[in-house]
């Protein structure tokens, strides 16, 4: 995902400097025009704004907070924008150790796949203060096509868990309703077109449907990522005492796959599942 959205900074005309912990993932960025540098904190020093996306909460401590770390780098007055998806009780903890440093942080996760990361149509949750909201709201501009501020520093990683709650029953309500269709011998392409436009019509129908009839799932968004990003959603719902069931059963499914070694496969191969226990797969 990051490589895309510095790609896109620079083609907005914004100086980029890159540091990815493996290093050869820069290049594609650096030969774009972006300047390389050694760490997070050589990174931070230069800047007046830092982004960071990567994997998880322990990621973001680190790059944020650890050894060669944007906080030993960043000047007072610089802004971070956290674009990864992680504890919203983390971020807050984050903010609240940058903050004595004079610097101010708005977290502001993504959903809209590596293809809205290449295209530069991401949605982007977006929680801070308003005023650091709007001074970066162009950078947000070049990576993504709706930017929505959602409230204070956390609520960009709250509404991204419950972006991941409605993800995770779009994909395994589109897979239950084709593996019905698939073993009552429809032509499924002419089913898809039905109920596309109609109140079953959503981007998860649209962009994965092919995948789950083929049983092939090329890698848009991986399964261990929606798993971990689950497991941060029901963790959150057991703070405030809610209840989530489709979302527990679908996070056992994806470590079952993660199990069998299908973790680096796009999300929408939770259809596997009900694929084989229809008989479909072996």
């Amino acid at each position: 995902m990051g490589a895309p959205m510095a790609l896109n900074l620079l083609q907005a005309g914004h100086d980029v400097i890159v540091h990815n912990r493996t290093r050869d993932r820069e290049m594609v960025v650096a030969e774009a025009g972006a300047q390389r540098a050694a760490s997070p904190q050589a990174a931070a020093m230069a800047a007046e704004v830092v982004i960071t996306c990567v994997s998880d909460t322990p990621d973001v401590e680190a790059v944020m907070l650890g050894a060669e770390s944007v906080v030993r780098g960043a000047k007072p007055g610089t802004i971070v924008i956290d674009m990864s998806t992680i504890s919203p009780t983390a971020t807050r903890r984050i903010a609240a150790d940058l903050a004595t440093a004079g610097i101010a942080m708005v977290d502001a996760p993504v959903s809209g796949g590596s293809e809205g990361a290449q295209k530069g149509t991401l949605s982007i949750m977006v929680g801070g203060e308003v005023e650091v909201v709007e001074q970066v709201r162009p950078l947000l501009a070049a990576m993504g096509q709706t930017i929505t501020h959602v409230g204070g520093i956390g609520a960009g990683q709250l509404t991204k868990a419950i972006n991941q709650i409605i993800v995770a029953g779009t994909y395994w309500a589109i897979a239950e309703g084709l593996t019905l269709g698939l073993k009552a011998d429809l032509d499924m392409d002419q089913v898809v077109a039905a109920v596309s436009g109609g109140a079953a019509g959503s981007w998860g129908l649209d962009h994965r449907s092919g995948n789950m009839l083929n049983n092939e799932y090329p890698l848009g968004f991986r399964v261990r990522l929606h798993q971990k990003d689950l497991n941060i959603a029901l963790e959150t719902a057991r703070e405030l005492g809610v209840t989530l069931p489709m979302a527990a059963y679908v996070e056992q499914v994806e470590t079952g796959l993660i199990g069998r070694g299908f973790g680096d496969e796009d999300v929408s191969a939770i259809a596997r599942s009900v694929r084989q226990q229809s008989g479909l797969d072996n």
